[in-house]
């Protein structure tokens, strides 16, 4: 009893330390400064392909967070200018499924991840034209005999939480069947068992591909997608869920290989396992991990005593140093799907899909500072 009552004493004494450290007050002005920059500074009406809306998940989470009606304002603005969609073709034998920035391209999960928002959008005003397109698309899409939808580590986040949105929506089956079935694909292929972590794609798996000094080479935005990806399947999938077991196997395991990776500094540098192959920090992944993190912190996955320093030293350098005084996101990797040598990463180098990420963080971190 006495080593139960001091572990409980260590415990509140460890989250008063960190409430000392980071207030509620100071993370959701860090996470106004952020959002009210980039939407001063960018007009919503812009195309519905996973950069811009991967920052729209995490103004949905703002939103939910704060109420402030500016923020739903600006997703409701973007989904009525892309008139609920992604790709925009309406030929379904034209429909494709590999990289392409184009309108035939509507069973890529880049165009897919929009879904998410309108979801988000329609729940708080019921409106069938809101969700008309995704429930078409993703319909269409498990009508097919295809497993291979996910075949690069991103669209684990695009579309994973789109499948358990409307699942909770339609109550049909046939979306948790398809979500695991295409889970299973995409990690057979891009899972290291040893590692704990996923390669971006099928070209950078080891041997094949190295980093500079000969390492496995893992990019951290693109396990950042799929580690946040997991989380966002973990708190729509049903408790009872036969599939589950997998999710939250992955989930934990990755959880553990990215603690294992985290720089003093409190960031992860682009490639996870040799710091050196693209050195310095890079603010995606890691306000990805921090999201994922403090979310399984939150729900009961993750120890508390073991991954909240982690979390700690992550939102000082996102809060401190990624972000900047005037509310810029910076140290952002631009688009791309490797760590790249030489690749100039600095204090003015930031993208949508960063703050949306860093939104996501802030989300989450002040929740677990609310209870």
């Amino acid at each position: 009893m006495k080593y139960v009552n001091l572990i409980v004493c260590f415990l509140l004494f460890s989250s008063a330390v960190f409430s000392q450290r980071i207030s509620k007050k100071d993370v959701l002005s860090k996470l106004h400064l952020a959002n009210t920059y980039w939407q001063s500074n960018h007009a919503p009406e812009k195309w519905a392909f996973w950069d811009i809306a991967a920052y729209h998940t995490g103004n949905m989470e703002a939103y939910k967070l704060t109420k402030k009606k500016e923020y739903v304002d600006y997703s409701t603005k973007w989904a009525v200018f892309n008139q609920w969609k992604g790709a925009k073709s309406d030929n379904k034998s034209e429909w494709k499924y590999s990289y392409g920035e184009k309108d035939d391209y509507v069973l890529f999960g880049d165009w897919q991840i929009c879904f998410q928002t309108y979801i988000d959008l329609y729940h708080l005003a019921p409106d069938p034209t809101k969700i008309a397109r995704a429930k078409e698309v993703m319909e269409y899409q498990m009508s097919t005999p295809n497993n291979d939808y996910w075949w690069w580590a991103d669209g684990l986040y695009m579309v994973m939480p789109v499948m358990t949105k409307l699942y909770n929506l339609t109550h049909n089956e046939q979306y948790l069947d398809k979500l695991h079935t295409y889970y299973v694909f995409a990690d057979s292929l891009m899972y290291d068992q040893e590692e704990k972590l996923y390669y971006r794609d099928a070209k950078y798996v080891y041997p094949k591909h190295k980093s500079a000094n000969g390492k496995k080479d893992f990019w951290a935005r693109g396990d950042g997608w799929v580690l946040a990806g997991l989380a966002k399947v973990l708190a729509d999938l049903p408790k009872d869920s036969r599939h589950r077991g997998l999710f939250v196997t992955r989930f934990n395991e990755m959880a553990g290989a990215v603690k294992a990776s985290q720089q003093p500094e409190g960031y992860w540098t682009r490639s996870m396992l040799d710091k050196d192959h693209a050195p310095g920090p890079e603010s995606s992944g890691t306000a990805f991990f921090t999201y994922g993190l403090i979310w399984g912190i939150n729900n009961g996955y993750l120890d508390k005593k073991e991954y909240l320093p982690v979390v700690t030293n992550a939102w000082d350098y996102l809060s401190k140093v990624a972000l900047q005084k005037d509310g810029k996101l910076g140290y952002v990797q631009p688009i791309g799907e490797r760590a790249i040598p030489g690749q100039v990463v600095d204090q003015n180098s930031t993208s949508p899909f960063g703050v949306g990420a860093f939104l996501l963080a802030a989300s989450e971190l002040y929740r677990f500072l609310d209870k």
